[in-house]
């Protein structure tokens, strides 16, 4: 038996598609006004789960690439640091070869050790360097100088070391410690020990001093070199991830606009088919809805 249909439920019907149409239009224009094609849950819950991960990954990133640039910083200003120790330690070289020669009078001697004092209190005062208020080389305790001109030789700096997390899980030591530059209080090859130990030959022409301390110099410099040779990998190393964190925030960028943001140019596209549709259902319904008993009563 066919169904009655009713004018009741003719316009119930043609309100209800006009309501459906009005709000196909408000999500439309809502997304090309905010750019988003996501605005709120109901619009894509399983694609607001993915970009939800998205941003979380991204705000994860992005602390990361702040961690290298800050690990950059530190490694760029300690191999500074170590440049300017090594020009010092190849002065007091060069002064001490030249004080070996035991044709070199009292006068000349006294020159050469005057100098040395000098270049000692320029390695202490390296020792001490800071950045950004914090000093390089001792360890965790980056707020205490680990070094006076009194004590160099017979203290041992912090050897905790200070890491930065540059990935997930992935974490880096950026400092090198006063120890491993300059030697223990203990290591015979301890620098300031040698500088200290020079100057009292050199005020006695020790020359037998001297040769030991120049051997003993050479030692620390090759352990110098290697020290410096540690920080440039670790640039490397530093740099490289600077690269990946890049390389992630990129794609996930992509993969967030992806989900979260409107095509402009098929939302205008859909807007207009909607328009036009709820034009023709407002014209439709016009002619639906305007027929009554009296019509037919004249």
């Amino acid at each position: 038996m066919p169904t009655r249909i009713t004018q009741t439920m003719i316009n119930t019907q043609m309100v209800r598609n006009l309501g459906t149409n009005l709000n196909r239009m408000d999500n439309l224009q809502n997304q090309l006004a905010t750019g988003r094609r996501i605005n709120k849950p109901s619009d894509d819950p399983v694609g607001l789960s993915f970009a939800m991960r998205y941003r979380s990954e991204l705000s994860a990133n992005d602390q990361y690439q702040a961690n290298v640039e800050s690990a950059t910083s530190w490694l760029d200003y300690t191999d500074s640091t170590l440049g300017k120790a090594n020009e010092v330690l190849q002065r007091v070289r060069e002064l001490t070869v030249n004080a070996a020669n035991g044709s070199n009078p009292q006068t000349a001697e006294d020159a050469i050790n005057s100098e040395i004092k000098q270049l000692y209190s320029q390695l202490v005062e390296l020792g001490n360097s800071e950045f950004n208020g914090k000093h390089v080389f001792n360890g965790q305790l980056t707020d205490l100088a680990p070094y006076t001109e009194e004590n160099a030789a017979i203290i041992d700096a912090d050897s905790s070391a200070i890491q930065y997390e540059i990935g997930a899980g992935v974490r880096i030591s950026v400092n090198i410690t006063g120890d491993q530059v300059f030697g223990k209080s203990t290591d015979a090859d301890n620098a300031f020990k040698i500088m200290q130990d020079l100057m009292t030959a050199m005020g006695t022409s020790d020359l037998k001093g001297i040769s030991d301390g120049l051997a003993r110099l050479d030692t620390r410099m090759e352990s110098f070199l290697s020290v410096r040779a540690d920080v440039g990998a670790k640039m490397n190393r530093v740099d490289l991830s600077n690269e990946r964190l890049k390389d992630i925030n990129t794609n996930l960028q992509t993969l967030q606009t992806r989900v979260e943001d409107v095509d402009v140019a098929e939302a205008m596209t859909n807007l207009k088919t909607s328009q036009n549709v709820y034009e023709a259902s407002l014209s439709i319904g016009s002619q639906i809805i305007r027929p009554s008993l009296v019509d037919f009563l004249k």
